[in-house]
C-alpha cells in the first residue's frame, strides 16, 4: 500500500517542493527540468502533438515533468472549464485553453512559488487570457463545490501523502456528470520497500504511486463511477530515478547499486505510466465558465 503515517506528510511534501523548486529554478537558467531528448527538449513532451507545443512558450516546455498528455485524454470540448492539479509551469494549462477556447477557461493549482511565477511568465508570453494559476495544495483546492467540468493532472497525484483527501477534492469541485482524466504513474505488483521509504524516490514520482486496484479502489470510494485505468508505457526503475535527478550513487536506493535494485524491482512488479479515468455521476450539463464572464 501506498498509504503513509500523518507525520510524513509534512517532510513529503517539503521533498517535493523543494524538487520542483529546483526544476523552475533550471528552466529559469534555460536548462530542461527533467532529462533531455536528442533533440534538447524534456523526453516528457514526446507524449504530446509537436505542433501544438510549438505554439507555446519554451520555458513551459522546458519545465514538462509529466507522464503523458491528460489535455488529450480529457477530450476537452469548448466552453468547458478545466483544472489541472499540480500545473508546473503551465503547459497543460495553457493548451487545455486553447481547446476549450474563448468561452471555456482553465485553471492550473501548485504549491510551489517558483513554478507559479514560472506559469505567469509563460501564460503573459502565450497571451492566453482564459487562464489562471492558483496557489494552493492538492489536498485543499481553493475552489467552490461544483465549479469546474474536468479535473486533469501529469505524474502529480502520486505526490500526494494523502491521496483520499485529493480525489474527495476532485470529487468536490467537480460539476455532476464532470470527468477526471489524469496521466500517473502506476504499479503493477509491489514496490520494494527501500524505494517505498525514500523522499527522494518520491519526489522521483515512484515512490507515492498506486497500484491499479487501490487507484480504482479509493476513486470509488470517494463516489466516482466508470473508473478505469489504461497503460500507456512500461518504465525501469533506474530510469525514472535518473531522471528525478538522483543519478547513479543509490542516493534512491538506500546505498544499492541502483542497477541490481532496478532488477529486484522488475521481480517485484512493474512501474507504468497509465490514463485514469472516472466520472462524478450525475447527467451531463452544458459547460459554464468559471468564474462568470464580466
Amino acid at each position: 500500500m501506498a498509504t503513509i503515517d500523518s507525520g510524513r506528510v509534512t517532510g513529503l511534501r517539503e521533498a517535493v517542493r523543494e524538487h520542483y523548486a529546483s526544476a523552475a529554478r533550471s528552466v529559469a537558467q534555460g536548462k530542461a527540468a527533467s532529462c533531455c531528448g536528442a533533440d534538447g527538449d524534456p523526453k516528457a513532451v514526446a507524449a504530446y502533438d509537436p505542433s501544438a507545443i510549438s505554439e507555446l512558450p519554451h520555458d513551459a516546455v522546458l519545465a514538462s515533468l509529466g507522464c503523458g498528455n491528460p489535455t488529450a485524454l480529457a477530450e476537452l470540448r469548448p466552453g468547458e472549464t478545466v483544472l489541472d492539479l499540480g500545473s508546473g509551469g503551465g503547459i497543460d494549462v495553457l493548451l487545455s485553453a486553447k481547446r476549450v477556447g474563448p468561452d471555456g477557461f482553465a485553471y492550473g493549482l501548485d504549491m510551489t512559488d517558483e513554478m507559479l511565477e514560472l506559469a505567469e511568465r509563460n501564460k503573459q508570453q502565450a497571451a492566453i487570457e482564459n487562464v489562471r494559476f492558483l496557489k494552493g495544495h492538492i489536498e485543499e483546492i481553493p475552489l467552490p463545490d461544483s465549479s469546474v467540468d474536468v479535473i486533469i493532472s501529469n505524474c502529480v497525484i502520486n505526490l500526494s501523502g494523502d491521496k483520499d483527501t485529493v480525489l474527495r477534492e476532485a470529487f468536490r469541485v467537480l460539476r455532476p456528470g464532470g470527468r477526471f482524466a489524469v496521466s500517473d504513474i502506476v504499479l503493477q505488483g509491489r514496490l520494494l520497500p527501500s524505494v517505498r521509504h525514500s523522499l527522494e524516490a518520491w519526489s522521483s514520482c515512484v515512490a507515492g504511486a498506486l497500484s491499479e486496484e487501490e487507484y480504482q479502489a479509493k476513486l470509488a470510494a470517494a463516489g466516482f463511477t466508470d473508473v478505469g485505468v489504461e497503460v500507456t508505457s512500461v518504465h525501469q526503475l533506474d530510469d525514472l530515478l535518473n531522471e528525478g535527478c538522483c543519478g547513479s550513487s543509490g542516493c534512491c536506493s538506500g546505498g544499492l547499486d541502483l542497477g541490481e535494485l532496478t532488477q529486484m524491482q522488475e521481480s517485484a512488479g512493474r512501474v507504468v505510466s497509465a490514463f485514469v479515468r472516472a466520472r462524478k455521476p450525475g447527467p451531463l450539463s452544458p459547460p459554464t465558465a468559471w468564474p462568470p464572464r464580466r
